[in-house]
């Protein structure tokens, strides 16, 4: 991990000293539980599994990297509350930022030995979204950018797509069993026949950020959780993506839909995702 630890932002934008603070404190901590989960990641037959739903497991690697990563932040930012996907939301009350955390987002693949899944790390202070890290141990990657960060992955700029239409490329459809059965059906007819391909690779997280690098077309889901997507979010806009208006009502603690892609198929994305 020492090729990305290596590399320098290009920062040419004026930013707030606090968010600098806890930007370059996130950015060394996401690399250190990459670390963490990538040694159970090498030992992923003798984890404990747990469910907690229906396509939804928890695994000690799960846990353990969130509590380290809980820990850090804390020690570091007292001030601040934190949102994980394990341990839930602590006091907002009083809090300047907050920490939404998802410590293994696309823990399926991780438990089937898939190289698909990453640690998204989101910061939000006063409301607005400042930025978000994403970390792929498997491909040593590090996504980042922000409101004044530009993206990046390892130090190297990203922009989005330079499709125009749905069959420029591939589109992310993210599934739930929180999402109705009927869009994934819908969503598929209307991509193919537009001349389109889908994509899916169990971390949504990861796909919005294939999204900002330029990879895919864009991602829609009916349904995303705070901790799936926030970071990428974040990333996806600073790349001069489009993201729908996530952050409306209670949507941080609620979820909300996604639709996210390069400028010239947002529309079309719209359409794909239909009124779910």
């Amino acid at each position: 991990m020492s090729s990305v630890q290596n590399q320098a932002d290009p920062t040419t934008r004026s930013i707030d000293p606090e968010i600098q603070k806890r930007y370059t404190f996130a950015k060394s901590l996401i690399l250190e539980a990459g670390a963490i989960a990538n040694g159970y990641f090498s030992q992923v037959s003798s984890l404990t599994v747990h469910s907690k739903g229906c396509h939804d497991l928890v695994s000690e690697a799960d846990i353990n990297t969130e509590r380290f990563i809980k820990q850090r932040l804390a020690d570091a930012f007292p001030q601040d509350s934190f949102f994980g996907e394990e341990s839930g939301l602590a006091e907002l009350d009083g809090a300047i930022g907050v920490w939404v955390v998802d410590p293994i987002d696309g823990t399926q693949p991780f438990l089937s030995g898939l190289p698909n899944w990453c640690i998204s790390i989101a910061c939000v202070v006063n409301g607005v979204l400042q930025f978000g890290l994403i970390f792929s141990p498997p491909t040593n990657e590090l996504f980042a950018g922000g409101k004044e960060i530009p993206a990046t992955v390892n130090g190297s700029p990203l922009t989005p797509h330079q499709g125009t239409t749905l069959s420029s490329g591939l589109v992310s459809v993210g599934f739930s069993p929180r999402s109705p059965r009927q869009f994934l059906f819908s969503a598929m007819e209307k991509l193919l026949d537009r001349g389109g391909m889908f994509f899916r690779n169990g971390s949504g997280a990861l796909s919005l950020a294939y999204v900002a690098a330029g990879r895919l077309l864009g991602h829609v889901e009916p349904h995303m959780h705070s901790w799936d997507c926030l970071a990428a979010i974040a990333i996806i806009e600073a790349a001069g993506g489009r993201v729908n208006n996530y952050l409306t009502g209670d949507a941080l603690l609620k979820g909300n839909k996604v639709i996210a892609g390069t400028p010239a198929v947002y529309e079309e994305l719209e359409w794909l995702l239909g009124d779910n």
